[in-house]
Parts: C-alpha cells; sequence; structure tokens
C-alpha cells in the first residue's frame, strides 16, 4: 500500500475515527484504525462492537492495500506533522509516514483478525443537524453518567410523523427537546431508539454544522442499532437495551405559579452564592412578589444570600435546589429569560418538581421546546 494525502485532511480524518474508541479494551486489536484505498482515495474506519466510525477522504493512491494501525497513536502522529502532503507505506508489517523532514515507523496489526463493520440501511430520515446538535447539548446533560443503570445513561429518541424528541434522566432530572424530522424513505412513522448519551454527545459536535444528517435504524439478529450519516462520515452505535422510564408523565400539562426572570442574572446569582456551600448542599430559593432571594448556609464561618428581580405570577414559593443541577437547565435554556414553574404534590408539605422551560421575553413564552423538570432537594434524601 502507498498513498499521498494532505496533511490536514488525513489528521482530520484519523480523529474522527478514533473519537468515539475507548481509552482502554480488553482486546487491543478494537484499539486499531483500518485504512483501506479505493479508486478515489482512502476509507478510514473505526469499530469496538459498539460504536463503529468510517469516514471517506480524497487522497492520490499509488498502490491499493488494506492496513490496521494502532488508532491514538496514529491520530497523535498526524496531528503533529509539518505542513506538507503526507506519503503513506507499507512494507512487511511496518508501516511509514512520511511529511517533510518527518518520518515515523509504525509496526502493522492484523487486520484479518479485526471484525467486520456493521452495515447501514439505505432508508433514513432526516434531521437538521444545527437544530439536532443544539438538541443534543441540550438533553444530555440529565443523563446518568452511572453505569450501575445503563437504561439511563443515554438518551432516548421518540420519533413521530413529522417531529422527534430526544428525552434523558438521571432520576433526579428530567430533560426534552423537541425538533422536526423528515422522514424521508425511512418507512418510520414511530419508533424509539436509546441510544448513548456519550455517543450522541459526539455525533453533535461531529455533525453540527453538516446540515443534515440521515438517520436510520436497523435491526439485525438481536442487535439493532443506530446509523448517522453527513459529508461522507458514518458513526453507527448500538442501541442500548431495556425500557426508559415514562418520564413523560411527570410533566404538568398546566402551570398557574411560576416566576419569569432574567437567565444571566440568575446563573451569576447561583454561581456567587453557591461559593459557600458544601458538596451536595443545596440553595434555598425564596420566591415573592419583590423579587426571588437566594440563600446558602454553608457552614458557621460562611453563609451568603443575594436578591434579584423576578416577575412572580401565583403565591410566594420556597424551595431548595442543588445549584449544579439548576445551573446545568438554566445554561440550556438559550433565551434571555427564563421561566420557572412550580408544580404540585397531592402532599401539600412536599413542593413538586421545578419546570424550567424558555422565555423569550417577560411574558412571552420561547418557542423551542425544551424542558427541563427538576426535583426539588427535599425529595433527593
Amino acid at each position: 500500500m502507498k498513498f499521498q494525502v494532505n496533511r490536514d485532511v488525513f489528521s482530520e480524518a484519523v480523529s474522527f475515527a478514533v473519537k468515539l474508541l475507548p481509552q482502554r479494551t480488553t482486546l487491543p486489536i478494537l484499539s486499531g484504525i483500518l485504512i483501506e484505498t479505493t479508486k478515489d482515495g482512502l476509507i478510514l474506519s473505526s469499530f469496538d462492537y459498539e460504536v463503529s466510525a468510517r469516514t471517506e477522504i480524497s487522497a492520490t493512491v499509488e498502490e491499493p492495500g488494506r492496513v490496521l494501525v494502532s488508532g491514538r497513536l496514529l491520530a497523535d502522529i498526524a496531528s503533529r506533522l509539518p505542513n506538507a502532503p503526507v506519503t503513506f507505506s507499507t512494507d512487511e508489517g511496518r508501516i511509514t509516514v512520511a511529511c517533510g523532514a518527518g518520518h515515523f515507523t509504525l509496526l502493522s496489526m492484523p487486520v484479518e483478525e479485526y471484525p467486520t463493520l456493521p452495515q447501514v440501511s439505505e432508508k433514513a430520515g432526516i434531521l437538521r443537524a444545527e437544530d439536532f446538535a443544539a438538541a443534543i447539548a441540550q438533553v444530555a446533560v440529565a443523563a446518568s453518567r452511572d453505569d450501575v443503570t445503563p437504561v439511563i445513561t443515554g438518551v432516548q429518541l421518540e420519533v413521530s410523523e413529522n417531529s422527534v424528541s430526544l428525552v434523558a434522566t438521571d432520576r433526579y432530572r428530567v430533560a426534552i427537546r423537541q425538533i422536526e424530522w423528515d422522514a424521508g424513505n425511512s418507512g418510520v412513522e414511530t419508533a424509539t431508539a436509546l441510544v448513548p448519551a456519550r455517543t450522541l454527545v459526539e455525533i453533535g459536535k461531529t455533525f453540527g454544522h453538516s446540515g443534515n444528517i440521515s438517520v436510520a435504524i436497523t435491526s439485525t439478529d438481536d442487535r439493532e442499532l443506530i446509523a448517522f450519516r453527513a459529508d461522507k462520515k458514518t458513526v453507527t452505535s448500538l442501541l442500548i437495551k431495556g425500557n426508559f422510564p415514562p418520564v413523560r408523565r411527570l410533566f404538568p400539562d398546566t402551570v398557574d405559579n411560576y416566576a419569569v426572570i432574567n437567565t444571566a442574572e440568575l446563573i451569576e446569582a447561583v454561581r456567587r452564592v453557591s461559593l459557600v456551600l458544601e458538596r451536595e448542599a443545596a440553595l434555598r430559593f425564596t420566591f415573592t412578589i419583590e423579587g426571588v432571594t437566594l440563600e446558602a448556609i454553608g457552614s458557621e464561618q460562611a453563609q451568603a444570600s443575594e436578591s434579584i428581580d423576578a416577575f412572580l405570577t401565583g403565591v410566594d414559593t420556597v424551595v431548595s435546589l442543588k445549584p449544579q443541577f439548576l445551573l446545568d437547565g438554566l445554561s440550556s435554556v438559550h433565551s434571555e429569560f427564563v421561566r420557572i414553574s412550580f408544580t404540585k404534590t397531592d402532599n401539600p408539605n412536599k413542593p413538586g418538581p421545578v419546570l424550567i422551560t424558555s422565555q423569550s421575553s417577560k411574558d412571552q413564552p420561547g418557542a423551542d421546546n425544551y424542558k427541563y423538570l427538576l426535583q426539588p432537594n427535599l425529595l433527593l434524601r
């Protein structure tokens, strides 16, 4: 095998192919990146039996071939090569990477032992990349990071006729965002797909400026996978098995008691006042017609409080919330104002979840269909 390729194009392709590989793997061969020549250039692929990445780039091929090489090592080398064309060649199990005055010699891995990449269905629906990336960023923050319960470490995609909803929860909060969906030739009217949140976050970063993303859900034997394609790049992921909790029922149809606050002012106030808090402690929020007062009792040595403007509809309300959970929701609102709604429970002594939504102005709700439901600290104990 021998080819010459643009340094920047090659480096970006290698980085993409290895980005989703695990840092550690029990099978060293799964840490490799597969490079294959085509009549037009190269195909670079990676696969660890759960996630695969594949990209095509242009290159001048002198000798066709197929080789497997350590992915992260090649990515580190490619990112530091000088600004010159890259010449890549193989000779009896050794790989030479030459660029300008730099030369690297690597050992190839046994390509015949590498697993076959999953096949992707040509039947796919279409999502606007910018909307999808924004929705992922808003929702994935609420996914659990505790692998003990895998089903809540994912983001559930719920496909309907002309929209798709992204839903995530870690038991203490729920985030939902709905965006438009074009079923294309997928033949899908309704479907659900539970995608690992970590994988989906990388997909959002990778494809966020790609125009449109094609999405295909494929079932083969007992394995279900989802594929995302754009700009000659493809990422597939096995779906998480299990039943996602029925969190939609937690959202009220209407809420009469709520406050509208400037988002940036509230974020800054929460950050300041929570400085004195010990870990896992909550902030106390008192909402009245005069505004909202934040109070933090950290220890005998440190307390803090601050009041900011708020426009209250309904009755005075007191609620305790974990500051980081609240900040995650506020940072995902993406609007000048935020509406904080106070739901009710059957027990008058226990406040219901707090509902956070976007607000275009003091009087006008936002239009992005984003909802973030946060349990008050009282219910976490």
